[in-house]
């Protein structure tokens, strides 16, 4: 299967990513949720380079990607999963959910730690919200991404369609949540109990950095509520408030070579409260999965960190041969003989004599 999967891996997700880009191309069109201020011409060329630079340095310096690490730690016998014996139809969603909960606390971050900001502000600079802010990343935060996902894959051992599924979805559901679409407001309240919805993460792209330090979720809202991050709408409301941040206003700033600099330039930031409660509590959760993870090690392993010793006075064999014979028999009555009962073996001077 990895023969095929992973030669496949890149086109799955190539298709997947025009066929949403195309729809939501459309959506935007059809039923635009604010009017654009910043023309498509001037952003789209740019923010979609910068999508091909960065894919063509992730494949270059992981190869494999993250299906890749997955179908390693299967081989090998890595991670949460390969562990612990789950059954597919709840190690898959399990794995799912970990993941998405893995990019909610690196998301809030790229928030909170000032060097993580100056690179995630290049996403936010965009001065307008569509469909092509959500592939708007620094080449510097893809590859940190990366390796927190593939460190999240290897210590969970997740399924490698789990992962496949996951990077499709992410991908998918980032593109989505940053549509300049129009939902119905019935319709809205009910997508944000089970999905980010673009009105929700838009407040997350507000100039007012009490509202950037909100919604940080990609896929599932309900981080957002579990650690105090959610804020339903703007203050502004959604067509006055004010996309960006402070700092690159000036339209040559989304120029690519201006973007691919701009964690260089300029101060960083302060870091809010609820940014740094929900950082504190992710790591928390982190630190809990880790020790679950190394338990399930030590217990998959116990025999090989303290072995069982021929000599001891118990332990357990599969059958009980004596020298020069070619079965299992059972001892005569002997001082100092072994007992051989469903595979138990007893040692030792004066052991009790039995009798069959």
């Amino acid at each position: 299967m990895p023969h095929t999967v992973i030669p496949a891996e890149p086109m799955i997700r190539l298709g997947c990513f025009l066929g949403v880009l195309l729809l939501m191309t459309a959506w935007e069109a059809l039923a635009p949720r604010r009017d654009r201020t910043v023309g498509r011409l001037l952003r789209w060329p740019n923010n979609l380079g910068l999508v091909v630079l960065d894919t063509i340095i992730v494949r270059l310096l992981f190869p494999l990607a993250a299906v890749g690490m997955a179908f390693a730690a299967r081989a090998h016998g890595w991670g949460l999963f390969n562990l612990v014996p789950v059954p597919a139809w709840l190690a898959i969603p399990a794995a799912l959910l970990l993941l998405d909960l893995t990019i909610y606390v690196q998301h809030v971050a790229f928030h909170a730690v000032p060097w993580l900001w100056r690179l995630h502000r290049v996403h936010h600079a965009d001065l307008e919200f569509d469909v092509t802010t959500g592939l708007r990343f620094h080449p510097g935060e893809i590859v940190l991404s990366m390796l927190v996902k593939l460190a999240a894959v290897l210590g969970l051992g997740a399924a490698p369609v789990a992962v496949l599924v996951f990077e499709v979805v992410l991908n998918a559901t980032a593109m989505f949540n940053h549509g300049n679409v129009r939902l119905p407001s019935r319709l809205d309240r009910v997508l944000r109990l089970v999905v980010l919805t673009p009105d929700m993460h838009r407040v997350h792209h507000s100039i007012d950095q009490h509202e950037t330090d909100s919604n940080f979720g990609f896929n599932q809202p309900w981080w957002d509520r579990l650690f105090g991050t959610y804020r339903a709408q703007p203050a502004l409301g959604h067509a006055r408030m004010v996309i960006g941040i402070e700092q690159f206003r000036d339209k040559r700033e989304l120029w690519l070579p201006r973007m691919l600099i701009q964690p260089l330039r300029g101060a960083s930031r302060s870091v809010m409260a609820p940014a740094r409660r929900a950082l504190m509590m992710g790591l928390r959760a982190g630190l809990v999965l880790v020790l679950v993870i190394a338990a399930s090690w030590l217990l998959r392993h116990r025999d090989v960190i303290a072995p069982r010793h021929p000599g001891s006075a118990l332990a357990y064999r599969n059958d009980c041969r004596w020298p020069g014979l070619e079965s299992a028999r059972k001892p005569s009555e002997t001082a100092g003989s072994l007992v051989c009962e469903a595979g138990l073996r007893h040692t030792g001077q004066g052991a009790q004599s039995q009798r069959p």
